[in-house]
């Protein structure tokens, strides 16, 4: 493939000269196809055309037998050229025969060819097609052969649009019938319910133009472009919903870092060389980059591609001169949405009229949902065909309590839309009402309502919500958008923050707890078969122990003259604990050493989220000044069910008689050893549950500051006496859950659950 890497520009020009040709398109393709496999010394090219139904039909080939063409057909997923055109990635193989998903088809007579190079053909970011080389010879195909192939595909991509090999209606998806409701299924990524009509995030971008005719002038409208771009940032930036600090604006700061990468660039730049236009070869790398990204595991290290593939569009827009303010398209109140959105996209749009945005894809991890959480906007991920059931304009009620987004809603699920608005307005001024009233129960019993935070965006919510302090800051967020280690007086910064914001409230710090689903982006690390269980939290932290003691440095500088209560997370036996108090200990001397100003008082504790501590409770609790029960991981552990598997979601109950049991001695042995815990999980936050809890002993609990205010209002409707001596007689049952003996309770008794 000597031509293609050494004359890119000559390929792509004679391609484009055969595309133009004299002809039908089918005798535009077969020319075209022979070219390329010419050029790239390829014994077999191939065509396949995606076709009405998820089919894909060999259009033209050059060294298969011509009988096959029209005559093979294959589904997505079928075989190695369906496999190309599910995943949209190319597929490299020496020995393509060997592969799992190879399907032969007698009469292609491929067979006796080892070597396979097959890229997807891409039009508006769906697969159109597939392109493929083989060779007779086993070999592994060279990167910059495939950059070749993924170049040339994206001319071919010019040929099949023009909707003369295929139609273009045949491949529209099955629409849903006009005017018909119909509700879609997704995960909550932002509590809220609200309505609008549907925007989509950006009209579909459309390369209409590959081939350049000036690389100097190409280059420059590259150069100028890329400019443009930095100047939207930065006036983006000043935006008076990022006008404070936090994370959120953290966030903007580096994704205005990725805007200046050199890597980025350059690559830009080179595409340009080889003859492409300006905004061909942004979209260009940024195939590149989504190939790449997608082999990499770590789904935060995944998502940052959203990042690139904002800025690629941005930077493709302004090479092509867009202008329209989109801020100004919006004069109703409206739902965003797309398959998925970078981080600066809602920034694009006017605050007053977005009222929340629906995802096709999106994860609680994804920058943009931290930046809606800070702009207060609801939004809903996850969810299946949202594109292809959406049209621009439809009127759209996103439902986070109930997981659902409701699609030209009817007059009933409108009226349950308003409804469910009036109570939750009715609820809010309940909560506002008992704001500064304790969590009492009606026979006296007091419970301490914390809240759960790891923003700076969240310390509001001690005010608005009458949170009795922090009792679980998660500390990662900073670590995990940082492309390096944060050095110690960024880190202050941040903590500091958190106790100013606090005052004379708790706060109580948890260490790094990365590794995992949480993974840093200056931290690599191996595939993990079961990464919950792996190399994270406290074991990362102890492995490379200068993360710990630079943390745990700056949360001494932060508490300077006053209190820390700091805690560690995935303690699994006492042991560790021990080593991390040593580390704390020799921060403290290092302190004394440099006449720093140490903390009036510094409180140590730990998460107990792993069984096995539990069995070493008596060792444990003259460790700690107070212990943390971290329900998430604990339950998955203690049931040894993946939480993050949807087939296992609803398939154990927290409040399994075994579950409550399991609890219960451990908040009998703190209240035996006069230890204070808190349960900080998400199973606090919860009404039934909370319930629960504080019915076996519990007396802290810390939760999304969204639910206090519910909580609160359950606590204060208990008779606490009635509901223990009703929770311990039926902890003995052998059923699954009393989940239902619970509510039924409630109901009996007036609590507001």
């Amino acid at each position: 493939m000597t031509d293609t890497v050494s004359q890119p520009r000559l390929l792509l020009r004679r391609l484009h000269s055969v595309m133009g040709g004299d002809g039908d398109a089918q005798e535009r393709l077969d020319r075209v196809v022979r070219v390329i496999a010419q050029n790239m010394v390829a014994e077999v090219c191939s065509v396949y055309l995606a076709r009405a139904g998820g089919v894909l039909e060999l259009f033209s080939t050059e060294g298969l037998k011509e009988e096959a063409v029209h005559l093979t057909r294959l589904q997505v997923g079928e075989g190695l050229v369906g496999l190309v055109a599910e995943r949209g990635l190319p597929l490299n193989l020496s020995e393509a025969p060997k592969h799992p998903r190879f399907a032969y088809r007698p009469e292609t007579g491929e067979d006796m060819y080892h070597s396979f190079l097959g890229v997807p053909i891409l039009r508006h970011g769906k697969v159109s097609g597939v392109l493929v080389v083989q060779n007779v010879a086993a070999r592994q195909y060279m990167p910059e052969e495939v950059e070749a192939l993924q170049t040339i595909s994206m001319v071919l991509a010019e040929l099949v649009s023009s909707g003369d090999l295929v139609n273009v209606d045949e491949l529209s998806e099955d629409a849903t019938a006009l005017g018909q409701s119909i509700t879609l299924t997704g995960q909550a990524l932002v509590s809220g319910i609200a309505a609008g009509v549907a925007v989509f995030s950006k009209p579909q971008i459309r390369i209409t133009k590959t081939i350049a005719d000036s690389v100097r002038e190409e280059r420059q409208r590259l150069e100028d472009s890329m400019a443009q771009m930095r100047s939207q940032l930065d006036e983006m930036l000043e935006h008076p919903d990022l006008a404070h600090g936090g994370e959120h604006r953290e966030i903007l700061e580096t994704y205005k870092l990725f805007a200046y990468d050199r890597g980025w660039q350059d690559k830009m730049r080179d595409a340009v060389a080889s003859g492409l236009t300006a905004e061909a070869a942004v979209e260009r790398v940024q195939q590149e980059n989504r190939a790449r990204m997608a082999k990499i595991r770590d789904p935060y290290l995944r998502e940052r591609i959203l990042d690139f593939e904002d800025l690629a569009g941005r930077l493709i827009r302004i090479i092509q001169g867009e202008t329209i303010d989109a801020r100004q398209q919006l004069t109703e109140d409206s739902v965003l949405v797309a398959r998925s959105i970078g981080p600066a996209e809602l920034m694009d749009f006017d605050r007053r009229y977005l009222k929340a945005v629906a995802l096709e894809e999106g994860s609680s991890t994804a920058h943009v949902t931290i930046i809606a959480r800070a702009m207060g906007i609801p939004v809903m991920g996850q969810i299946p065909g949202l594109l292809t059931h959406v049209d621009p304009g439809d009127e759209i009620v996103v439902d986070s309590a109930h997981d659902h987004v409701y699609v030209r809603p009817n007059e009933e699920v409108m009226e349950g839309y308003r409804e469910a608005v009036k109570i939750q307005e009715q609820l809010f001024a309940e909560y506002a009402a008992e704001l500064n009233l304790p969590a009492e129960t009606l026979d006296g019993e007091r419970v301490e309502l914390l809240m759960n935070a790891g923003l700076l965006a969240d310390l509001p919510s001690l005010d608005t919500t009458g949170a009795e302090g922090i009792g679980l800051f998660r500390t990662e967020f900073q670590f995990m958008v940082s492309p390096a280690l944060p050095r110690v007086d960024e880190q202050t910064k941040v903590y500091s923050a958190v106790l100013d914001a606090a005052g004379d409230k708790p706060v109580v710090f948890r260490t790094l707890d990365i590794g995992g689903d949480k993974p840093v982006p200056f931290l690599p690390r191996e595939p993990e078969e079961n990464p919950a269980m792996g190399w994270r939290a406290i074991r990362v932290a102890l492995e490379r122990p200068a993360l710990l003691r630079y943390q745990l440095r700056a949360l001494l500088y932060a508490a300077s003259g006053r209190s820390l209560s700091v805690m560690f997370p995935m303690i699994a036996e006492v042991a560790e604990l021990k080593k991390c108090k040593v580390i704390l200990d020799k921060e403290l001397e290092r302190l004394k050493k440099f006449d720093k100003v140490p903390p009036r008082e510094i409180k140590v504790g730990c998460m107990l989220e792993v069984p096995s501590l539990s069995w070493q409770l008596d060792s444990l609790l003259t460790e700690v000044d107070f212990l943390s029960i971290g329900t998430n991981d604990l339950m998955q552990f203690f049931f040894a069910c993946d939480r993050s598997n949807p087939k296992m979601a609803d398939r154990y109950d927290m409040l399994a008689p075994s579950a409550l049991s399991f609890l219960h001695m451990i908040i009998s042995a703190c209240d035996e050893a006069n230890v204070p815990v808190t349960l900080c999980g998400e199973m606090g936050g919860r009404a039934v549950e909370a319930m629960a809890l504080v019915a076996l002993g519990l007396k802290k609990i810390s939760v999304s500051p969204s639910s206090i205010g519910n909580v609160k209002r359950l606590l204060r409707s208990v008779n606490m006496n009635q509901l223990r001596s009703y929770l311990v007689e039926h902890m003995r049952s052998p059923d699954h859950s009393i989940r239902d003996s619970l509510i039924l309770f409630a109901k009996d008794h007036g609590i507001k659950i």
